[in-house]
């Protein structure tokens, strides 16, 4: 099932995505998802007439998982972790489909990371990996944009993986996914950049969820990004980049860059316009 977030006359809902490409319609969920389970409701639109959102805005927090994949890890010069090497991401640097970037005043050098994303679906510590499966809500795409300038001079990599706009998701959540082979791929202005597969993971996905489970308490909406394949490169002002997950679908990015003298809005869907928990 896919489910997304998405507006429509000016409201937020949850739906269920259904139909061949081209031809989608979204069935409006009653509520939200994470906490009332999933119950459609009569009200149906063409995909085509709504507004994709993210499809998730963490309440708590984005654990991103860097150096996974190891051709991206040597592509950087960087030697392979021997434990996954966690960090964070606020729920601030949330964008949706489509949504443009703003990219930071203080940095020259930013990338795109293409990768498959877990959403967690019930509040879990210290998950079993053969039990990874329950504490799943599903899987979507992000790209986990990076200023890596700012990554090398700060030494740590808050600032340059955290700014507004920094961590795309979508289109939608797909709940039931074989993650062990999934192409993950990404594009800028059409061109392939990155053309991964999971398989190719230092660490798989149940196990990522089982040590991530042991240091911090997952809750509802918390989500997790997995790494990234060998074929990240920096982009600017103009362009556009999609990140591809197999059986998921396409994030498309558009980056611009603040005019000089102006202060960037702040993101166009921040945690605000989560409908209230019941």
């Amino acid at each position: 099932m896919r489910i997304a977030r998405f507006t429509v006359d000016n409201e937020i809902h949850f739906g269920a995505v259904q139909g061949a490409p081209g031809a989608e319609t979204v069935t409006v969920l009653a509520g939200d998802p994470f906490y009332t389970g999933v119950h459609p409701t009569e009200q149906r639109h063409e995909l085509a007439d709504v507004r994709l959102l993210a499809p998730v805005i963490p309440r708590s927090k984005i654990v991103c998982v860097g150096r996974n994949y190891a051709d991206h890890a040597a592509e950087l010069s960087n030697e392979l972790p021997t434990s996954p090497m966690l960090f964070f991401k606020p729920n601030t640097s949330v964008a949706g489909p489509g949504d443009p970037v703003t990219l930071p005043p203080w940095t020259e050098e930013v990338s795109y990371e293409a990768e498959l994303a877990v959403v967690i679906g019930r509040m879990c510590k210290d998950v079993p990996v053969e039990r990874v499966r329950e504490v799943v809500f599903g899987y979507t795409a992000a790209n986990d944009l990076t200023g890596r300038d700012v990554q090398r001079t700060d030494n740590q990599w808050a600032r340059a993986k955290g700014f507004d706009g920094a961590c795309p998701l979508g289109p939608w959540i797909e709940t039931d996914l074989d993650t062990s082979a999934l192409a993950v791929r990404s594009r800028v202005n059409g061109e392939t950049k990155q053309d991964g597969s999971t398989r190719d993971m230092v660490f798989d996905v149940p196990f990522l969820v089982s040590y991530v489970s042991q240091a911090f308490t997952l809750l509802p909406g918390d989500v997790i990004l997995t790494g990234t394949p060998a074929g990240v490169g920096i982009v600017d002002e103009g362009d556009r980049i999609e990140v591809e997950v197999e059986g998921i679908g396409v994030l498309p990015t558009v980056l611009r860059r603040c005019a000089r003298g102006r202060t960037p809005r702040p993101p166009i869907h921040a945690p605000t316009d989560v409908p209230k928990e019941p």
